[in-house]
């Protein structure tokens, strides 16, 4: 599904939920390398989010990946887009936004 990137602060949805309903989160880091839209680094497959378990209400961290967008690749990583549903254990993440540069767009 074509979209626009994102990058830290990004909102993130991952089904089923540690705990079984979806849970929420951030992304909070982007590792290296990076590529940056706007002065803000790109999320990658191996960004880091900080979730927020559903129904106990306690944060943990998950690592997005590992297959995102084939068409942009940084440092053997997928490019996170906007509308992504990413296979992530335990579950399918969405990344659900605001894009990093809404006049980018992955097409691919």
């Amino acid at each position: 599904m074509p979209g626009s990137p994102v990058s830290i602060g990004c909102a993130v949805m991952v089904t089923p939920g540690a705990s079984g309903p979806p849970d929420t989160g951030t992304i909070v880091t982007v590792f290296p390398p990076v590529i940056t839209a706007a002065g803000l680094p790109l999320a990658t497959t191996g960004s880091l989010c900080l979730m927020i378990n559903s129904v106990w209400g306690v944060p943990y961290p998950l690592v997005i990946g590992p297959l995102a967008s084939t068409g942009v690749i940084v440092g053997g990583r997928g490019l996170v887009r906007m509308g992504d549903q990413i296979p992530t254990p335990p579950g399918m993440m969405t990344i659900l936004g605001p894009p990093a540069a809404p006049y980018i767009l992955d097409n691919s």
